[in-house]
């Protein structure tokens, strides 16, 4: 059977990455609703009024996510859902440079359409919760946040790269690899960065957030789109430096 057109992948791109943000970001609009009123602990910033119950909620709902997208249209377009991912698989020789604009114009469209339809549901007391928009919590500086979502997506393109681009892995098991790594990146730099992993992620509740007359995070987005493309790339040119080498008896 002949791959699908562009045009297909990319509706499937669109598809799985609105999904993604739907319900990633809606679980963390939801939390935060529902824990509105509970005062933070005095005199520590850190504390934002979600518990680690909570957090591990919002790194599950994305995890789910993500293994039912793989699952749905891995078949299709490969379920990059992330631009980060795209960029790395090209300069790897993996993804042709011609289907590239397709597939992240269409992530950040999904991204993007998810997060109006979360406003649409829920009202201007969405907006009022950042729309689950990813920002630098307190006391991180700017190049510790690109830090952070660098490491954060190196472990995530490793697992694919391991998982699912490579033909030796055993089959039908990447989804949950990868989901499950999302959520443990969430949980644990979910208080450091918001653990985006993912350009089309931060960029959706950005833009939802900006046009709705909420916070303008703008000014933060490249920490989103530098971390995660260096972390992608230094994980899948890694990644294929250890598999090819020999074995040494």
């Amino acid at each position: 059977m002949s791959e699908p057109g562009l045009l297909k992948r990319s509706i499937a791109e669109l598809i799985g990455t609105y999904v993604l943000v739907f319900l990633g970001t809606g679980s963390v609009v939801t939390t935060v609703l529902l824990v509105q009123g509970t005062s933070s602990i005095p005199g520590n910033t850190f504390n934002v009024g979600i518990d680690i119950a909570a957090w591990f909620a919002i790194g599950i709902s994305f995890a789910i996510a993500i293994i039912a997208m793989i699952y749905a249209f891995g078949h299709i377009s490969g379920t990059h859902i992330n631009p980060a991912v795209s960029i790395a698989l090209w300069a790897t020789g993996r993804f042709p440079a011609k289907d590239m604009l397709g597939y992240i114009v269409a992530q950040l469209i999904g991204a993007s359409l998810a997060s109006f339809t979360i406003v649409a549901i829920l009202g201007s007391r969405a907006v009022a919760t950042g729309l689950g928009a990813t920002a630098m919590f307190d006391g991180v500086s700017y190049s510790q946040a690109i830090l952070c979502e660098a490491v954060a997506t190196f472990f995530l393109m490793l697992t694919i790269m391991g998982s699912a681009v490579d033909k030796r892995a055993p089959a039908g098991f990447a989804g949950l690899a990868i989901g499950l790594v999302v959520a443990a990146d969430v949980i644990v730099v979910g208080n450091i960065t918001g653990s985006s992993l993912n350009p089309a992620r931060t960029f959706g509740p950005y833009l939802a957030e900006f046009l709705m007359g909420g916070t303008n995070f703008w000014w933060q987005f490249p920490i989103y789109i530098v971390g995660p493309i260096v972390g992608a790339l230094v994980a899948a040119f890694l990644y294929d430096f250890v598999s090819e080498a020999k074995e040494v008896d």
